[in-house]
């Protein structure tokens, strides 16, 4: 009969491998919410890493326990494990070892895989080790199974309408910066208030914000979404006006007092500078652009032995992960380039909804981590199984972003670069509908407590995206794809495997009397 405290010891090896499995998601998963912002020159690698940390960690903390309630005992009958509950905590232990294992594999390949295909078929393979096919509840695992199909079709389909009615309504026009300066205020509140309502609605446990009445949060939603259109329309614009129509040298913070500052004409050397750094000449219109977030100054300089040590802990910010084959530029020839200014307006948008797009992440993600050490933490307290759905502690949720982030800033690099501009050519407009596409999919399943792939819906993002681009399937890496589904399908077996039988050899080795 199990006590109150004991197996400590399978509690610190769940905190070990819950650790390195939420590191994998951030090593792995980072390239689902930035990638595409990087691909397009909106920001560089160490911008991307710090503020997608910031937003993956506050979506794990604030929003993810939804998710995890599924994740750590929807998935097989935690019923059967009553009478020895020391049973799932080593269950549990199993599941993130087998989950934590290929994932870090599959990232030190740069192969993009679904974090939640590898605990699902984890925490599968271990019930089956145990109790036989009937311990797992196969109508969950049949649902996450068809949401794995559905969200990339899904998203792919509003990433799709949202590309297609920007290019209709801006990019492809003769006047499409004057277009662009227009309608820019309304994306800016449209995507505003599609992604407040969405996290006002879903809610945060501690804030029970959800429990709203609709109608205020929808009032809330516009109640924002109203002002940041007023100051996207009299400053914003203004600003994005004379820096782009003008070629005004306006720094970033201008747009916040732009009526008080004075016109500033760029030099003939800062504007050779200026193409230098965002890889254009003086009359190309290719598309790829630099907001200006991404030029830093890299100039090689002798370091200290702090210095030193500090380019080491952060190697993982500074590769170039757009160092692109012929094959690969081959395809982006194939893709409709649209003017430079007017892609530069998507810079701050698209930026916008990757912050957007990493909340949701960080919500619906930590679950694959955090799901099972909630599990074998409450056991190891009570003694009991967790038959209730009781909250997922607050420090359990910080302890998985707080790893997420980790393995974001060390390891996220390899999985970026292939979804960077691998797939297909990215640029500002692109990035930004896929951002705000795969964030509105996610979101929405998120709220149903769907923990669906959002590796899979990035993916189905960016393909839709360079479908619509112009050159239908010549503008598509189909060599990526294939490499990428092929990983997909390997991932819930491979990951069921070795949670089954490091579970079987356990509970069926010979104990000591």
């Amino acid at each position: 009969m199990m006590n109150v405290g004991d197996y400590t010891f399978l509690f610190a090896l769940g905190m070990i491998f819950a650790f390195l499995d939420s590191y994998g998601i951030g090593a792995n998963d980072v390239s689902n919410s930035f990638g595409a912002a990087v691909g397009s020159g909106a920001l560089n690698l160490k911008q991307a890493v710090l503020i997608a940390s910031v937003c993956e960690f506050l979506g794990a903390f604030l929003m993810g326990s939804e998710t995890a309630d599924t994740i750590k005992g929807g998935l097989i009958d935690v019923h059967l494990f009553s009478e020895q509950p020391e049973l799932l905590m080593l269950a549990m232990v199993c599941a993130l070892v087998g989950s934590s294992t290929w994932v870090l594999f599959a990232s030190s390949r740069g192969l993009p895989v679904s974090t939640t295909h590898a605990i699902v078929g984890a925490i599968t393979g271990a019930g089956i080790a145990g109790f036989g096919f009937g311990a797992v509840k196969w109508s969950e695992v049949g649902m996450i199974v068809l949401s794995w199909l559905i969200s990339p079709l899904a998203a792919g389909l509003v990433t799709s309408f949202i590309f297609v009615f920007t290019r209709w309504l801006i990019l492809k026009h003769l006047n499409s910066l004057h277009r662009g300066l227009t309608a820019i205020p309304f994306y800016f509140a449209v995507t505003i208030a599609i992604n407040v309502f969405y996290i006002i609605f879903k809610g945060s446990p501690g804030l029970n914000l959800s429990s709203l009445p609709i109608g205020v949060i929808i009032g809330i939603s516009f109640g924002i979404a109203l002002l940041v259109f007023l100051w996207c329309n009299f400053f914003l614009k203004v600003y994005l006006r004379r820096k782009l129509e003008n070629d005004e040298d306006l720094k970033w913070y201008h747009s916040f007092y732009i009526y008080a500052v004075s016109p500033r004409t760029k030099s003939p050397e800062s504007v050779e500078e200026e193409c230098k750094e965002s890889g254009l000449d003086g009359d190309s219109s290719d598309g790829t652009v630099n907001s200006g977030l991404a030029a830093l100054d890299d100039t090689p300089k002798k370091l200290t032995m702090f210095q030193k040590l500090k380019a080491k802990a952060t190697a993982g910010m500074s590769h170039d992960i757009n160092e692109n084959s012929e094959a690969v530029e081959n395809i982006h020839d194939n893709s409709t380039r649209y003017d430079a200014k007017t892609e530069q307006l998507f810079c701050t948008l698209q930026v916008l909804t990757a912050c957007f797009s990493s909340f949701a992440h960080g919500s619906n993600d930590v679950a694959n981590a955090i799901g099972p050490l909630t599990t074998i933490y409450y056991i190891w307290k009570h003694a009991a199984v967790d038959v209730t759905g009781t909250p997922v502690p607050a420090w359990i949720l910080a302890y998985g972003g707080i790893a997420i982030d980790i393995g974001l800033l060390t390891y996220g690099y390899r999985v970026m670069a292939t979804l960077g501009n691998n797939i297909t050519f990215m640029s500002p407009s692109r990035g930004f509908s896929v951002s705000l596409g795969t964030s509105l999919t996610v979101l929405t399943c998120s709220k149903l407590g769907l923990p669906i792939s959002s590796t899979h819906c990035i993916t189905g993002s960016t393909a839709a995206v360079g479908l619509a681009s112009g050159g239908g399937r010549k503008s598509i890496n189909w060599k990526i794809l294939a490499h990428i589904g092929s990983s997909w399908l390997m991932t819930l077996p491979a990951a069921g495997v070795v949670s089954g039988l490091i579970f079987a050899i356990i509970i069926n080795s010979p104990h000591k009397m």
